[in-house]
């Protein structure tokens, strides 16, 4: 088991960061946060890596998600500039877009069942990048698999993990859009029951609350939990997470 992480995450929707509210993409605004006056993701990121020594980051970049327009120069600036780990979702649909994402020094390239097209761009993608450099989010609305990929139509949460884990992913997100941006709290049974059947890292994005749910998290053995609305609005106080993030 990796070492428990607590991971800032970054929307970038319109070359912004945005706050991301329960999968709404048409309503999302600026960020706005305590912590910082901006909403450029590369001066967010380092603000984090300058003032509090952040290592990790998630980047979900909604433009390439939903408009296939990825923010490449953006990547190129953080690759090239700060020293940082990057997962980045960029809405990996097909193998062309796994060799483009392939050619950068990301830490983890993230592949969403929201977008990819077949389970067989996963095993290509494995063949070519590795377990380690590797994760597939399983994206939900309301505990509810979000895909069109046709060997995982009519199966439940649990078949479908079974399934990522054959073909040898060793990493999991799991994201509930609907969590995303509310602060729900607690840790949905579903995850639990996840948790007990994959063998490999899995963590959780959408919904953390505070440190008590971090904590719970970490207990129970999740690799680590994706965090954006409770951080940038002060609720989790940015100096109790750091030992979990810092360089």
């Amino acid at each position: 088991m990796v070492k428990f992480k607590v991971i800032p995450v970054i929307d970038v929707l319109n070359s912004e960061a945005v706050h991301a509210l329960k999968g709404e993409r048409n309503s999302y605004k600026p960020l706005q946060s305590k912590l910082f006056n901006t909403s450029d993701p590369f001066n967010i990121l380092k603000f984090f890596e300058t003032n509090y020594k952040f290592r990790d980051f998630y980047i979900a970049d909604l433009d390439a998600i939903i408009n296939k327009n990825p923010n490449l120069q953006l990547l190129k600036k953080i690759l090239r500039t700060l020293r940082i780990n990057i997962m980045i979702d960029p809405g990996i649909v097909d193998f062309k877009d796994v060799l483009l994402f392939s050619k950068y020094n990301i830490d983890k390239l993230i592949i969403g069942l929201e977008t990819v097209g077949s389970l067989e761009i996963i095993e290509k993608a494995l063949s070519i990048m590795g377990k380690s450099k590797l994760i597939v989010s399983i994206d939900m609305y309301k505990e509810k698999v979000i895909s069109n990929v046709r060997g995982l139509r009519n199966k439940n949460i649990i078949e479908i993990t079974k399934v990522i884990e054959e073909i040898g992913i060793k990493e999991l997100i799991l994201l509930d859009l609907f969590r995303v941006g509310q602060k729900m709290g607690g840790i949905p049974p579903q995850y639990l029951e996840i948790q007990g059947s994959f063998e490999g890292n899995i963590y959780v994005g959408g919904g953390i609350k505070d440190y008590k749910d971090i904590l719970n998290y970490k207990n129970l053995n999740f690799a680590g939990v994706l965090i954006a609305t409770s951080l940038y609005d002060g609720t989790i106080n940015i100096e109790e997470i750091k030992k979990f993030s810092t360089l």
